[in-house]
């Protein structure tokens, strides 16, 4: 065990066994520091992103919103990606949600059904800000799956033309069996509950992920296309990011790529393969082929 992980803990997360608590965030936690996500905070409306008077092309008529995963923010997440998309002419817009107090810099924490709505009052500005009727979304792991709540609750599926999930928790996940040790750790799953509600929302069979899934995976009139990773050490086992459904798109990118060993923080912060296939996600009439080499365009 780090010997400063003993004695540094933040005080959010005292009281949780370190062994367990360790492996969670080795495993959750980006690996782009808060740091360089503060300093191109102020640049990122100068490039296009998040710059609320861009207004959507014929050529891209929807904005994009970007959601990012557990422990992540609206830039760290994105750092690839926003550039990426702008690049090619779209307006791009990314939120932070799932704050917890006192803590900075990690989100995607508070429980997932109000971070939901967080996302719809944020699309509601990116639409009144664009004039656009209806958003494409982006989301990385949680990102990927909350969104699909307000679809199916909260009236997104009239606002939302697209949901594009990189490695989406999509119907939770065992996080390579580390939730089933659990009980045996008393209290643990209590303390996960009460301090960091997204992560016990996540666990495969919780109350949220019952309630998400019931009834079907998909609403109509949004097209769903989801991006896994077979290395993904997170979200397990991979294919239960897999959706059901009328639209839907189920893509593994060894199946495009062979030779590609993104895992989970990789295909939703630097994968540019992953990356050509949400844009052919995004702009399916005018798509191209996803090969390793997309990596060079």
């Amino acid at each position: 065990m780090l010997p400063w992980f003993r004695t540094a803990r933040p005080s959010w997360a005292r009281g949780v066994p370190a062994a367990l608590l360790l492996a969670v965030m080795l495993l959750l936690v980006p690996s782009a520091p808060a740091s360089a996500g503060t300093a191109q905070a102020a640049a990122a409306p100068s490039s296009g992103w998040n710059d609320y008077s861009c207004k959507p092309s014929a050529a891209h008529p929807r904005p994009v919103v970007l959601v990012h995963g557990t422990f992540a923010n609206s830039v760290d997440n994105w750092l690839v990606l926003a550039p990426y998309l702008v690049k090619r002419g779209y307006c791009v817009f990314s939120l932070d949600y799932g704050q917890l107090p006192g803590v900075p810099f990690f989100h995607g924490l508070g429980p997932v059904d109000r971070s939901a709505e967080q996302l719809d009052t944020f699309v509601d500005r990116v639409r009144g800000a664009t004039g656009a009727a209806r958003v494409d979304i982006v989301g990385h792991s949680q990102g990927g799956m909350m969104p699909n709540y307000y679809l199916k609750f909260l009236g997104g599926a009239q606002e939302v033309n697209a949901l594009i999930g990189l490695a989406p928790s999509n119907h939770g996940t065992t996080l390579l069996g580390l939730t089933r040790l659990l009980p045996y750790f008393p209290g643990v799953d209590r303390f996960i509950d009460d301090r960091t509600p997204a992560l016990a929302d996540q666990v495969a069979g919780s109350p949220f992920v019952t309630k998400l899934t019931a009834g079907g995976d998909t609403v109509p009139g949004v097209r769903y296309t989801v991006i896994a990773t077979r290395y993904d050490q997170v979200v397990t086992p991979y294919r239960s990011q897999y959706l059901s459904g009328p639209n839907v798109r189920n893509v593994l990118v060894q199946d495009l790529c062979p030779l590609n060993i993104s895992e989970h923080v990789a295909i939703g912060t630097t994968d540019l393969v992953a990356f050509h296939e949400v844009a052919n996600a995004l702009d399916p009439a005018r798509a191209t082929p996803t090969t390793c080499a997309s990596v060079f365009g």
